[in-house]
């Protein structure tokens, strides 16, 4: 049984969004974790605001690696 001519654009389309809302989904709950707690790590100690700032920035990168896969998936299908 052969596959409709379509389906073919439609699951390289799928996989492309898989691609970017699993890493953003993922980004998001990183940066939850991480947010909360350096809220509670800047109550006590001021001093680490820079810090706390590179590591919510970190988790950024899933999303834009998200982005370049779903590129590849693109370009390629």
């Amino acid at each position: 049984m052969e596959a409709a001519p379509g389906i073919e654009k439609i699951l390289i389309a799928f996989a492309a969004a898989l691609a970017i809302g699993v890493s953003a989904v993922a980004t998001a709950w990183a940066q939850s974790k991480i947010g909360s707690a350096g809220a509670g790590a800047l109550a006590e100690k001021p001093e680490l605001t820079g810090t706390i700032i590179i590591l919510l920035a970190i988790p950024e990168t899933m999303v834009i690696l998200g982005f370049v896969v779903a590129a590849m998936i693109l370009m390629m299908g």
